[in-house]
């Protein structure tokens, strides 16, 4: 549905996305990850042809972006990070004058405000339709962009950072509203938030510097992440006995103690890929301390994003002190 082979955008020297290829299938929602600077919006402006690539080949619903256009228009709705409305306008009126502009069929816009309007849940309360847009909350304007792009049904949905600014109760109801959409849209959203879209997105990729980073879905990229393994456990035991017994176990580099109340909270920190719960816990049944937790952390997806956009910054950090 959206297929992007070696896209590069420059802005005279600076080099703002260099050289990313990848797909999105249809039907899908996909996460286009990546720290503030990144690339992220320079990469959706192009795919929704508000900016032209410097190199590289776009296609959107089977259409090229750069020589096919107003066919990639029809077929996308596109929500920037800042969404613009007339804050004078009432909801109902905004939206009637956006299908107008859509070139939605008279006959037809009534319906079609109503039936997004429905879809992003602008319908309650009974008068939201006859507010004016400068009068709601910054959810519900959110909302009403949504339900803007998507009065003519396109079958490409790419959203810039559609919960910036959000409360968690409007992030929630905006979560729930683009889960919805699977199945009926194909969806690429930005965003920074990782537990945003590790809970929304099918797959994810993650860009730094201008550049792909790495892609996979947010179970595959939780399994990548790199580093010591960590086993946390909560027993009830002299200190002392504790800290010696586990920390003699072959493969343990470090381990830490912690108070709670009457138990002691233990941290062990092994060496990669290894795992010292059936240790612990033979120890404890031996040692007679009553055990209450242990488990084994696994990574997650802010562990791998910090550990991907640092790999990539240090070696853009070389790539410029080699100029």
């Amino acid at each position: 549905m959206i297929d992007v082979k070696n896209l590069t955008k420059r802005y005279g020297r600076m080099v703002a996305v260099d050289d990313i290829s990848f797909h999105v299938d249809a039907g899908s929602i996909v996460g286009f990850l990546g720290p503030n600077g990144a690339g992220k919006s320079t990469t959706l402006k192009i795919l929704t042809c508000f900016l032209s690539a410097t190199v590289g080949k776009v296609t959107v619903a089977g259409h090229d972006v750069l020589s096919e256009s107003v066919a990639v228009r029809q077929k996308t709705g596109y929500m920037p990070e800042a969404v613009s409305l007339y804050g004078e306008m009432r909801v109902g009126e905004y939206l009637m004058f956006r299908a107008g502009l859509r070139e939605i069929p008279r006959r037809a816009r009534r319906g079609a405000v109503e039936g997004a309007a429905q879809r992003c849940w602008l319908l309650q309360p009974e008068d939201m339709m006859r507010r004016r847009l400068g009068e709601l909350s910054r959810g519900y304007q959110q909302r009403v962009g949504l339900a803007d792009v998507l009065l003519h049904n396109p079958p490409v949905l790419v959203l810039d950072e559609p919960t910036i600014g959000l409360d968690p109760a409007q992030i929630r109801s905006m979560r729930e509203l683009i889960l919805s959409l699977r199945g009926d849209h194909t969806v690429i959203l930005s965003s920074h938030i990782l537990a945003e879209v590790e809970q929304i997105c099918d797959y994810l990729i993650v860009i730094a510097g201008g550049k792909i980073a790495a892609s996979g879905t947010p179970e595959a990229l939780r399994k990548s992440v790199t580093g010591p393994s960590r086993i946390v456990a909560e027993v009830k035991g002299d200190p002392d006995a504790v800290m010696r017994g586990v920390g003699a176990m072959k493969g343990v580099r470090q381990v830490d103690q912690a108070a709670h109340g009457n138990w002691l909270r233990i941290t062990i920190q092994g060496d990669e890929n290894s795992d010292h719960r059936a240790e612990v816990a033979k120890l404890a049944a031996e040692k007679g301390w009553p055990l209450r937790e242990l488990r084994k952390e696994v990574g997650s997806l802010e562990d791998f994003f910090i550990q991907i956009t640092y790999k990539q910054s240090v070696q853009a950090a070389g790539e410029v002190s080699r100029l």
